[in-house]
């Protein structure tokens, strides 16, 4: 089945995406027409454009049984969040937020990607319809990343993903049934979590409305608020340790989840990348907490408070704020940049490079050293216990150099168009590894990246794309004998 140059499965998979996307366009505009306020009207209108060329999509390019090979599946996981995000940001580039084009699209793949940056100034004004909008961005958004995680990155061995290979996910026909039937499972779960994540948050004090936004935005571990002060606007201790508890939850492995509905709660106390994950929320806390009593003579609960919120907010790439954790001092910056690159586990909805590469390297790293030690040695790398399959650490080691390579190239193109030193450096840091707010006065916590020039929002806009799709699954596509036959 098919050439590469077969875009027919890929076109059908891509309409459904957009008739999906603008049945979530109702939503808002009746979050709108229920307040009375005239942006209903933006959003049926950008999904009425949407569902039209949904539907041509569909019907173009219907097929009896839509299959994909492996690389129309590079293809398709590429394009379908480029088109998505240039639709979804319709109604941003519509409304009379005074966004240009630019804008809104960087704000939809910030929100698609769970990113969680911002152009936007003057939330706590804005319409319901955008604010529910940009929290069903990183909610849809959140799901995407779950499924392809799963069900497409190992089948395509990207950067090491392999080693989540699971069954029925070694043939490029079963790739659409295997994404459909794994998104019915953790959607279940994904739902159930957000629900109560809603739930816990009313009750601690929002409005139903601030509620259900904060609950996508947590699960999905996305970070955009209602507010331009994020949490900090709520100045409640009870929300900041719910928020704390589901960043946390969002960033664990989703297939752990399932197995756990099946009866093995064990499966996420056992799974080393778990225990990695909350090894390095530790780190965080004790470092950070230290820090801000040692340097900034902060009360004990307060600074194991913010310590935990904040280190857990950057680490799961979530990036709520109730502090400027910039203003922090010397050693508090190194610390959250290295958490921005870290990101939580595999399987979720975080970004960075993820907890099992960092693993994977270490062992491998430990691994020479006791060849060095005894040249004749036999030794075998492990995670979770197995041996790891000899194509993965190369897989990881590719994808690290590439990873810095890439945050390097982004970081000076964006120093080409005049920004500073540490604007260039965090900006790339924080769209490459998703993570929403960078260092700084201009795009740090208290900032947005609405100064930026419109050249460097598409720049990072690209970087977040980049760093969502693990990479490889974008920049194979620009080379030449990917598309021969």
């Amino acid at each position: 089945m098919g050439s590469v140059r077969d875009f027919r499965p890929v076109l059908f998979v891509v309409g459904i995406l957009l008739i999906t996307l603008s049945l979530a366009m109702v939503l808002p505009a009746i979050a709108d027409g229920v307040t009375a306020n005239p942006h209903w009207r933006v959003f049926l209108a950008a999904s009425a454009f949407t569902l039209f060329i949904g539907t041509c999509l569909v019907l173009s390019n219907k097929m009896r049984e839509p299959r994909l090979t492996v690389r129309q599946a590079f293809v398709l996981t590429t394009v379908s969040w480029i088109v998505v995000a240039a639709f979804a940001a319709l109604p941003f580039a519509l409304s009379d937020l005074n966004l240009s084009y630019a804008d809104a699209y960087f704000e939809a793949m910030s929100g698609l990607t769970t990113t969680g940056s911002t152009v936007i100034v003057g939330l706590d004004e804005a319409p319901p319809g955008i604010l529910l909008w940009r929290a069903l961005l990183q909610w849809l958004g959140g799901i995407g990343i779950i499924v392809t995680a799963i069900a497409i990155l190992p089948m395509l061995r990207v950067g090491g993903m392999q080693l989540f290979h699971t069954e029925s996910s070694d043939s490029s026909e079963k790739v659409l049934p295997r994404a459909a039937q794994l998104a019915g499972a953790i959607g279940m779960i994904y739902l159930g979590l957000t629900i109560s994540n809603g739930i816990a948050y009313w009750a601690a004090g929002m409005t139903p409305f601030e509620a259900v936004c904060h609950s996508m935005t947590t699960i999905a571990t996305g970070g955009f608020s209602t507010s331009d002060d994020s949490l900090g606007h709520f100045s409640n201790d009870a929300i900041e340790g719910i928020a704390t508890v589901y960043m946390v939850l969002g960033s664990l492995p989703f297939v752990l989840y399932l197995q756990a509905a099946r009866g093995g709660w064990g499966a996420l106390a056992r799974d080393t990348q778990v225990r990695w994950f909350f090894g390095l929320i530790l780190f965080a806390l004790l470092s950070l907490a230290g820090w801000q009593m040692v340097a900034n003579e902060a009360a004990v609960t307060d600074a194991f408070r913010e310590a935990a919120f904040n280190g857990i907010s950057i680490l799961t790439g979530t990036g709520y704020s109730t502090a400027d954790f910039s203003a922090w001092g010397t050693f508090a910056l190194p610390v959250f940049t290295l958490l921005m690159f870290i990101g939580g586990c595999t399987g979720a909805t975080t970004g960075g490079v993820k907890v099992f590469r960092i693993q994977v390297l270490a062992s491998t790293s430990l691994l020479q050293i006791r060849q060095l030690i005894q040249p004749h040695g036999v030794f075998i790398s492990k995670f979770n216990r197995r041996p790891i399959p000899e194509s993965v650490p190369p897989a990881v080691m590719g994808f690290f150099f590439l990873f810095v390579v890439s945050f390097g190239l982004i970081a000076m193109g964006l120093a080409l168009m005049g920004l500073d030193y540490v604007t260039s450096i965090s900006g790339a840091a924080t769209a490459i590894a998703n993570v929403g707010p960078g260092l700084g006065e201009t795009i740090g916590p208290s900032g947005t990246f609405q100064p930026l020039p419109e050249p460097a929002k598409w720049l990072l806009s690209a970087a977040m794309l980049l760093g969502r799709l693990e990479l490889f699954t974008v920049l194979v596509l620009f080379v030449p004998r990917f598309w021969r036959d």
